[in-house]
């Protein structure tokens, strides 16, 4: 009975804060800036509740042999802390996720585990398309040439 009245109050507590979930799509432009400049694409599949949310994404960068700049695939699974609801049209969010990342130089690749942290914010443009800023830190395996790697990006976002 002890263990009981805590689960049950947890359990009421769950239900009177939660709302319903809401899902987004995310395609995105940047730049992977280490070490040098080279353009990203990627998208995002995300779903969440009230202020915690779960994404998975998948973002591409190109090789620059002239610069010793490997190309770089990364695949991750991210959570995410954000507004309840977006304050005067932006809705700023904080992410961390785990994964795994490809490197690949000329002829040679590495595939590793990848830790990701960072934020952004989506801003509201008309109706559920939203402009989503992105900034994050990837601390790629022991063997990548460079570590960490950055990433800035730009992406249309379709809430729904």
């Amino acid at each position: 009975m002890r263990l009981f009245r805590p689960a049950l109050l947890a359990v009421v507590l769950l239900a009177l804060t939660s709302s319903y979930a809401r899902a987004d799509a995310t395609l995105f432009l940047g730049a992977n800036t280490t070490p040098t400049n080279r353009p990203v694409v990627g998208g995002a599949l995300g779903f969440g509740l009230l202020i915690v949310a779960f994404e998975f994404e998948y973002s591409s960068s190109s090789e620059d042999g002239k610069n010793g700049a490997p190309a770089l695939k990364v695949g991750s699974g991210n959570a995410l802390l954000q507004t309840p609801v977006a304050i005067a049209g932006f809705q700023p969010y904080a992410t961390a996720g785990v994964g795994v990342f490809r490197e690949r130089l000329g002829g040679s690749t590495e595939t590793n585990a990848a830790a990701n942290l960072g934020g952004g914010v989506k801003i509201a443009l008309a109706g559920p398309i939203r402009l989503r800023l992105d900034y994050r830190v990837f601390k790629l395996g022991a063997d990548a040439r460079y570590s960490p790697s950055h990433r800035l990006y730009a992406g249309l976002n379709l809430h729904f």
